[in-house]
């Protein structure tokens, strides 16, 4: 897309990536506004918004672009607090930044931009490489991922960095943020026991992940939440499974042939075939698939859909 003198409205997070993100597009000749998307955030625990939102702001000033926040609490509250609750509850592996993706920065960020007059977002994603972002973004309807800037999304973290120097931006040194796209500084689980309590682990744990249990690693294998009983083993593969049924599938591209389905944000990819919402590969996955999980179809290295699994 010819960026010059179009009117692009960039989410800003106050990391490096928007950032540079937004550099690029203004040196490209565009008409940047940064927009800092304030979410829900758990009242009485540490949250750093704050700080980020100031960060975004010193970025925008050193960049000499127009400045604004979104308060997009109300969607990150039903979208995804309630969401991650609610499969948490039901014994389900939620992908709460799947929904924020969706119905957040591609969802009422989205909208506000066009809203304002907004020829097209821009986001700080990286859709391929080490840092591959694409994963989270299978829900996002085609017709705004097509028409999404990703200044940065072909590049490597490095060349990122090395960018937001030559551009002399505050943030170049900031480290990359650690948390979960929607509770920043807390940890899910600090979350959960809040939200939930601690007397059922089953509601504190999902499927495949490693338990705080001595002599481990352990890893969940089972969860009767009624109950209040987890299943752990030594190995977190408990039986051969070579097909994945999935729901609310989201396609950019019709599935042909052989492609590519990865179940676990830095999983393998598993060659194999998609037939009426089912994955089936010829070999055994390296672990059991949880319900609940997000799985994502590539072909040629390149994102074309993806479904919750059932």
């Amino acid at each position: 897309m010819n960026v010059l003198g179009k009117k692009i409205f960039v989410g800003m997070s106050g990391g490096v990536d928007s950032a540079v993100s937004a550099a690029l597009l203004k040196e490209a000749g565009a008409e940047v506004t940064g927009v800092f998307i304030k979410g829900w955030y758990p009242p009485g625990m540490p949250c750093e918004w704050a700080q980020e939102r100031r960060d975004a702001m010193r970025v925008a000033a050193r960049l000499h672009i127009p400045f604004r926040t979104l308060d997009a609490s109300a969607e990150y509250k039903k979208s995804v607090i309630d969401y991650l609750i609610s499969e948490y509850k039901a014994g389900r592996t939620p992908n709460p930044d799947v929904m924020c993706n969706k119905e957040v920065k591609f969802g009422a960020f989205y909208r506000y931009a066009m809203e304002s007059g907004a020829d097209a977002i821009a986001m700080g994603h990286y859709r391929s490489g080490e840092k591959d972002q694409s994963y989270f973004l299978w829900a996002v309807p085609k017709d705004i991922l097509n028409t999404t800037i990703f200044p940065v999304g072909n590049l490597e973290k490095s060349e990122v960095r090395k960018l937001a120097k030559k551009f002399n931006l505050p943030v170049a040194e900031k480290k990359d943020s650690q948390g979960v796209c929607f509770l920043g500084a807390v940890s899910v689980k600090e979350f959960l026991e809040k939200e939930l309590g601690n007397d059922n682990p089953a509601l504190l744990y999902t499927i495949g992940q490693r338990a705080s249990l001595p002599d481990g690693p352990w890893y969940v294998v089972g969860k009767d939440v009624e109950n209040k009983k987890l299943t752990v083993s030594r190995n977190r593969k408990q039986k051969s499974v070579t097909e994945i049924k999935f729901r609310d599938p989201n396609w950019f591209s019709e599935p042909t042939n052989v492609l590519e389905a990865q179940y676990r944000y830095r999983g393998p990819k598993i060659l194999g075939r998609v037939h009426d919402n089912k994955f089936v590969s010829d070999k055994p996955f390296p672990d059991t698939p949880a319900p609940g999980q997000s799985v994502v179809f590539y072909q040629n290295n390149r994102l074309i859909g993806g479904g919750i699994i059932a």
